[in-house]
């Protein structure tokens, strides 16, 4: 037994799962081989749960979500079964958007005396009374139990107040992460701070900025997301005396000012995250200072600055420790500047494996080229959806230069075409297109290194030239070809065939019939989120064929696919045993009566289906 579950603990979880229906040794096998630290059981509050609950606790599971919590007695006994069989166990609890009483909230958290991450964020019913924990001999109780607690989620609450935040945040003396995203924050720039004072109204930022200073030698992650943080507050934070943050998420405070930025890099330069994305105001400034200040930076997301060009990107070779770099819908930056900074001789960040650039319409093949030359030894995610100048050449680098990729967007990106795929490239088309391929990869199996080719007559056509193609990337496991038009079943047959695929997006593909369909699922059998939306070419025949190899998939998009009638839904409730989203929406040949018959045979399955005006019923 032991061996067994040493082998299947280097499987993914997919395939553990699979594992564990061969017979009962092998059941133990792969739950020994689970690490449930790692994940997570998201519990639907209904009645049904009941049993489960108390089968999950004899293997002590440690880490829970509970969904559609609301007033009804099923909410109720389900939360007494979660603090009578899991509680004990527990360290890790969500409660999202939950409808729960204040006293069930207490008998709930008492039972968990080892919780270390609490999520409240939207529980707004906790926090409309405001007098949440104001009786003395509840908040002893609630304060022994949260002693641990290291992280608190209280995003999107509308009604959190200075005295209900303080109460709860006082109960956990040991904190480090905080989110307060969303929340309704007001900032008084004439507050006088030594004179505070918790309302029971408003959450001000006053009292969140006393909480920092009292709590500063522990919290190490502040989420402030969506909160409209002025420049001054952002300067007031960065100040107070012994904080030294490593993560602060500022996404959306668009009044944030680039001198705000530079005073936060030179007050807190132990970050090793930061968010910025959508701080319109932000412009090259603000990513020069944290490229000179913030040396230790990990994570940088700089998502959708209207302001920010190349020039921005001029020091980014400052930041050795970078392992993501996020800057999609930036609209006026081309990548010039980051492929040098990222490249010889100043060399890429070594450890750099997350790069999205989508919907940076300016970006050039040469770029991509030097990019990934420059990034071939770690770069495991890149994002290049809506890059629309894009061509086969881009294409090519990125086959032949990142080997390591597991992630690959590429939806919009209408020049690339079924040549790209199979590394077949016409000599005409590399001119000008950029530094040239320099690995040698003649051995590696994928392709056979060509000979020189024989002199052709004058009425000959010149043959093109084989070069790596996308089958180079073997441990692909997300792959999105969107809109990519001029793709045809003569590629995607012969190129996707990626064993430990997960998902795959082939919508708007309008040249792939039923042959693709089935050449796909032959070669990705291991899909678990599929995507064929607007594919109007499939039909009930192909599904048929194709549905078998799909055990594992779990979601699957087939809206607008106007050939497909309710045999396709026959086929796939057959084969697809562990589907749980289904989008058949806008689908002509399929009918809502149909849809109601495949949900009654599949109850756990989740449906999205809507009619045309006129249209069939």
């Amino acid at each position: 037994m032991g061996m067994l579950s040493y082998i299947l603990s280097f499987l993914p979880l997919s395939d553990q799962k699979e594992a564990s229906l061969v017979n009962q040794a092998w059941y133990y096998a792969a739950q020994s081989a689970l690490q449930e630290t790692d994940v997570r059981y998201i519990i639907p509050v209904a009645y049904a749960s009941l049993t489960s609950i108390k089968s999950l606790s004899r293997r002590q599971v440690s880490c829970v979500s509970l969904t559609s919590m609301d007033s009804s007695s099923d909410t109720s006994n389900v939360l007494q079964s979660i603090s009578y069989f899991l509680g004990p166990h527990l360290h890790s609890l969500s409660l999202r958007g939950g409808t729960l009483t204040e006293a069930s909230f207490i008998e709930l958290i008492t039972s968990c005396p080892r919780l270390q991450v609490l999520d409240l964020s939207g529980c707004n019913s906790l926090f409309m009374s405001g007098m949440l924990l104001d009786q003395p001999e509840t908040v002893q109780q609630v304060r022994e139990a949260l002693a641990n607690l290291q992280e608190l989620n209280l995003a999107n609450l509308r009604c959190l107040a200075d005295a209900s935040f303080n109460r709860l945040s006082g109960c956990a003396p040991r904190l480090e992460r905080l989110s307060l995203a969303h929340c309704h924050i007001t900032f008084d720039p004439h507050h006088n701070l030594s004179a505070q004072r918790a309302s029971s109204a408003i959450l001000s930022f006053h009292n969140i900025l006393y909480f920092l200073k009292e709590r500063a030698s522990h919290l190490v992650a502040l989420d402030l997301r969506g909160t409209n943080l002025p420049p001054t507050a952002l300067q007031a934070l960065g100040q107070v005396v012994g904080l030294h943050l490593q993560e602060l998420t500022l996404r959306g405070c668009r009044d944030i000012s680039t001198e705000a930025v530079a005073a936060l890099c030179h007050q807190q330069q132990g970050l090793t995250s930061l968010d910025l994305s959508g701080c319109s105001e932000l412009a090259d400034g603000a990513l020069l200072a944290v490229s000179q200040g913030l040396r230790g930076l990990r994570h940088l997301r700089m998502e959708k600055l209207q302001r920010l060009t190349d020039a921005g990107f001029t020091a980014l070779h400052w930041l050795r420790e970078l392992r993501s770099l996020d800057v999609a819908e930036c609209c006026l930056v081309s990548g010039r500047e980051l492929a040098k900074a990222l490249g010889f001789p100043k060399g890429p960040p070594p450890h750099l494996t997350s790069l999205r650039l989508a919907y940076c319409s300016l970006l050039k093949d040469k770029s991509v080229i030097s990019l990934a030359q420059g990034l071939g030894s770690s770069l495991k995610v890149l994002d290049l959806s809506s890059c629309v100048s894009l061509t086969n050449s881009s294409l090519l680098a990125i086959s032949a230069s990142l080997p390591q990729l597991t992630v690959l967007h590429l939806a919009w990106c209408k020049e690339i075409t079924d040549s790209g795929l199979l590394g077949l490239v016409d000599p005409g088309e590399k001119k000008d297109k950029g530094p040239k391929l320099s690995r040698n990869f003649g051995d590696m199996g994928f392709f056979l290194p060509q000979l020189p080719p024989e002199p052709l007559a004058p009425s000959q056509e010149t043959p093109k030239q084989l070069t790596p193609s996308l089958l180079m990337l073997r441990a692909l496991q997300e792959l999105d070809l969107t809109a990519c038009s001029k793709l045809t079943d003569t590629s995607l047959a012969q190129v996707l065939k990626f064993p430990s695929l997960k998902r795959l997006s082939l919508s708007l593909l309008l040249e792939l019939t039923d042959t693709g369909l089935v050449a796909v699922a032959r070669g990705c059998p291991s899909l678990e989120h599929l995507a064929l939306s607007h594919c109007s070419r499939l039909s009930d025949r192909g599904w048929v064929q194709a549905a078998n190899f799909w055990k594992r998939l779990q979601h699957l998009n087939l809206s607008s696919c106007n050939q497909l009638t309710e045999q396709t839904l026959v086929t796939i409730g057959k084969a697809c045993r562990q589907l749980t989203v289904l989008d058949v929406s806008m689908c002509q040949g399929i009918s809502m009566a149909a849809v109601r018959h495949f949900q009654a045979q599949l109850p756990h399955v989740t449906c999205v289906q809507s009619r045309f005006v006129g249209g069939l019923t």
